[in-house]
């Protein structure tokens, strides 16, 4: 059978994730890796998880923790994140939150409601591969979201209309980008929000980072600014993705959208038809590790996060050539590297991988238009200084090379 003569023509615009592709060279021990965006499993809280899973399997809870559950998600967990989205600057209730099975599947579902084919999303340049891969499925068109830019509301209307649809949202992430670590100043979240508003459009604002932070002070939530905007969070546009996946565990698979509520439900029927729900007890595990440690648990990832981030910044500046720059990020797991223009990532990497034994992640991939050739990105999270350290000579090595 030609399976492919049967499949929808959204597969056309499926592609293997070029990380997840990368990630297998963790399992060779010679190997020095700056490629997966990954926390370090040294940190995970262990035995707050042991605890709180042997709670949930108890007596008294087991029933609940095995047993389908309701779509929306945990109430209790729910009501934790209420009074973090509260502490942020977003007055909501528990009807406002839906749990996911992490922020990936909250992506998904966001493209799956309000992108039709020929629809365009407005996006960095460069953007996250995994918002690429969810939105893709739904056959969008991309332009590039450039806040405190030129280009008006209605150039960006008429170039969507062009192409057989219209913009439906902007997309960003807002701290400590990936790929980039960089991180949108006031401004340019309230010139997203100002745009968007001109539009009519909503904004997805991806905060899988904002727990990060090493330096500087928090700059407001852009689901915030439009709260203190609108008065409430049912009159705001913007729907904020949270994730527990860099704070206490990727492996749980739990996240979050929070949102005006009548957009929230219509997600609840997404996740009805999709997984029925997420997890029982994994939300309940993540519920009481969320309430026992992670204050103290997020402040120790900051401390050890922070430090790799500086053994690598210093480390590039000792042994980097001319014409080699990079962004020095405030907070979260990644440093984004430009090379000379003519030089390619992915041919940098295969050179690097046989000759110095260091991987990375051609940048190449986080473009929707496979501009960028000439960008890498690296990853501090999982590497210790020593590592770090050495890693980077020995690409710089291979960048004198080429």
């Amino acid at each position: 059978m030609d399976w492919h003569d049967i499949f929808a023509t959204r597969m056309d615009r499926m592609k293997a994730s070029e990380i997840r592709e990368l990630l297998k060279l963790l399992d060779q021990p010679d190997i020095i890796s700056f490629a997966g965006g990954i926390p370090d499993p040294a940190l995970f809280p262990t035995e707050a998880f042991k605890s709180a899973l042997a709670d949930a399997l108890s007596p008294e809870n087991a029933s609940a923790a095995l047993q389908y559950s309701v779509s929306e998600g945990y109430a209790p967990l729910r009501d934790w994140i209420v009074t973090q989205m509260e502490a942020l600057g977003v007055p909501c209730t528990r009807d406002n939150v839906l749990i996911t099975s992490g922020s990936q599947q909250a992506l998904d579902y966001l493209g799956k409601l309000m992108l039709s084919p020929g629809d365009t999303a407005l996006i960095g340049w460069p953007t996250y591969l995994g918002a690429l891969g969810a939105f893709n499925a739904y056959e969008p068109n991309y332009d590039r979201l450039i806040p405190r830019g030129n280009r008006s509301a209605s150039d960006y209307a008429e170039a969507a209309s062009a192409q057989g649809g219209r913009v439906k949202f902007a997309y960003a992430s807002v701290d400590f980008a990936n790929p980039t670590g960089e991180t949108l100043d006031l401004a340019a979240r309230q010139s997203i929000l100002d745009l968007a508003d001109e539009m009519d459009i909503a904004v997805i604002e991806d905060a899988a980072y904002q727990v990060l932070r090493y330096d500087g002070d928090p700059i407001p939530p852009m689901l915030a600014l439009e709260v203190a905007r609108k008065g409430t969070i049912e009159d705001c546009r913007t729907l904020y993705c949270g994730s527990f996946s860099k704070s206490l565990a990727p492996g749980l698979r739990v996240g979050w959208v929070c949102g005006a509520a009548d957009v929230i439900s219509r997600l609840v029927l997404m996740k009805q038809a999709a997984d029925l729900h997420s997890s029982t007890i994994n939300q309940m595990a993540i519920n009481t590790v969320a309430r026992s440690v992670f204050a103290d648990h997020t402040a120790k990832l900051r401390r050890t996060y922070a430090a790799r981030r500086d053994a690598m910044l210093a480390a590039l500046e000792t042994h980097m050539p001319d014409g080699v720059t990079w962004t020095k990020p405030d907070g979260g797991m990644f440093v984004w590297i430009t090379l000379p223009k003519h030089m390619d990532g992915a041919d940098l990497l295969r050179v690097s991988l046989e000759t110095q034994r260091v991987a990375f992640v051609p940048g190449q991939a986080f473009f929707a238009d496979r501009s960028g050739a000439n960008t890498l990105r690296l990853a501090f999270s999982l590497a210790d200084d020593a590592k770090i350290s050495e890693g980077i000579k020995r690409l710089a090595a291979a960048i004198r090379a080429a």
